[in-house]
């Protein structure tokens, strides 16, 4: 039992830290043809800082959607074991164990798409013609 929470632990780890590395996306800007050809060095940075501002920090939201689903698949998880019959402390582990790597997954991963998005309205704003 205790390799099995060692092994979703550092499983979630890794997650984490994969989550938290999804930050090096820059959009792709077709500078043929643009009268804003000339900003586009500038408005990349610009607009990455304010893409970082606008999706929230990756691990943070992260770790929040390790807690929650961890919290919420524990709960669900002894519930099904009282129910079943089964090892509720157990239960209750693998439930948290994959409540926390699902949820970390899925708050990384509405922060990076959160990301790309203002990333891409910020240069689309500025007048430049994004490709991704």
């Amino acid at each position: 039992m205790k390799q099995i929470f060692a092994s979703a632990l550092i499983v979630s780890s890794l997650l984490l830290v994969a989550c938290a590395q999804t930050r090096g996306y820059t959009p792709a800007v077709d500078t043929k043809n643009s009268p804003n050809a000339a900003n586009v060095n500038v408005d990349l940075q610009q607009c990455e800082e304010i893409a970082r501002q606008a999706s929230g920090n990756t691990a943070t939201e992260t770790a929040i959607g390790t807690a929650v689903g961890g919290a919420i698949g524990a709960a669900t998880g002894a519930i099904v074991g009282a129910v079943s019959g089964n090892d509720v402390a157990k239960s209750a582990m693998i439930g948290g164990t994959a409540g926390g790597i699902g949820g970390a997954a899925k708050q990384g991963y509405e922060s990076d798409s959160k990301y790309k998005k203002a990333y891409n309205d910020c240069m689309t704003g500025r007048g430049h013609k994004v490709l991704q």
